[in-house]
């Protein structure tokens, strides 16, 4: 695996209230696809085969209120436009003119892989259109974009990596900040056992051995978003010992699924009707996990049925 940096990372960050760009480029073959769609998992509104020169408009649109979820904005470019090279260069400028300095991320391989790619997908090298064949496409590529690989902020060679090598690099380049330190968002689904176990869940937690505030009058009409109901199913020292021993667990396997490469994980929390305990133990979950700087959404989905 080979990662190389330039020095341009010393140039004017960008504006705060700017969203971030990136323009993902580089090699045919060398994995500029499978960049954008981990940027889009992350949240970033991407397009690929964008000619350069309207990456500035596009990069304007983030500047809408219906564009305001996006986490920023990837723009997948290439060699196939006409003076590209030239057509980026003033998009850049642009951008930089309006306080928006866009990251430029390069992917690339080795000619021997690149090969062994296209003769497995059998698609077309961009430039043997042009009277090259595949090989002497490849190195005149390499050569025409050498300026811009030596310019980019970020260079990445794939020569050696699988797919989820690629998102666990991207995802440690371009998802961690002051707000949300983690690229990993956590799902929380509470549920009730009598109604089935989440499909969609990773991992499953049983609550059914906690007090129950169901055989409490004055708790049965309540869940567990309630301090009266939470604090009834953590009384007991027991109790409160398995709270923080499962939350340290999630805290300790969360980092393990965020360095792998995983970007979503769903964990479900279940009691038997899925209206107190589960949901008094998710409820302190999601506190705990935003506090840690995680991307928490959560799911009561029996409440109402418990």
């Amino acid at each position: 695996m080979s990662i190389a940096e330039s020095a341009s990372e010393t140039q004017t960050p960008r504006g705060e209230d700017n969203a971030p760009v990136c323009i993902v480029t580089g090699l045919s073959g060398a994995g500029k696809s499978v960049a954008l769609r981990v940027f889009e998992d992350l949240g970033y509104f991407t397009v690929d085969g964008l000619p350069a020169s309207l990456a500035p408009e596009m990069a304007g649109m983030m500047e809408r209120p219906s564009m305001q979820h996006f986490r920023g904005i990837a723009l997948g470019m290439d060699l196939r436009q006409n003076d590209f090279l030239r057509q980026l260069n003033g998009a850049l400028t642009a951008l930089a003119e309006k306080g928006t300095r866009a990251q430029v991320l390069f992917v690339e391989a080795n000619t021997a892989t690149l090969l062994r790619r296209y003769a497995a997908t059998r698609r077309p090298h961009p430039l043997e259109r042009d009277g090259f064949g595949l090989e002497a496409a490849i190195v005149a590529e390499r050569e025409s974009l050498r300026p811009l690989r030596e310019m980019a902020d970020f260079a990445v060679d794939t020569s050696r990596l699988s797919i989820h090598d690629l998102r666990r690099i991207i995802q440690k380049r371009w998802t961690r900040g002051p707000e949300n330190l983690h690229p990993l968002r956590v799902n929380l689904v509470s549920f009730g056992f009598k109604y089935g176990i989440p499909a969609e869940a990773d991992c499953v937690f049983d609550m059914r051995f906690l007090a129950n505030p169901y055989f409490e009058e004055s708790l049965r009409q309540r869940s567990g978003k309630e301090k009266a109901v939470a604090d009834y199913v953590f009384a007991a020292p027991s109790a409160l010992e398995f709270r923080n021993k499962l939350t340290d667990l999630v805290l300790y396997t969360l980092p393990l699924m965020e360095a792998e490469g995983r970007y979503r994980v769903t964990l479900a929390i279940g009691c038997t009707g899925g209206r107190h305990r589960s949901v008094a133990m998710a409820e302190y979950l999601r506190r705990v996990l935003r506090q840690s700087g995680y991307a928490v959404s959560m799911e009561h989905r029996h409440l109402e049925l418990g």
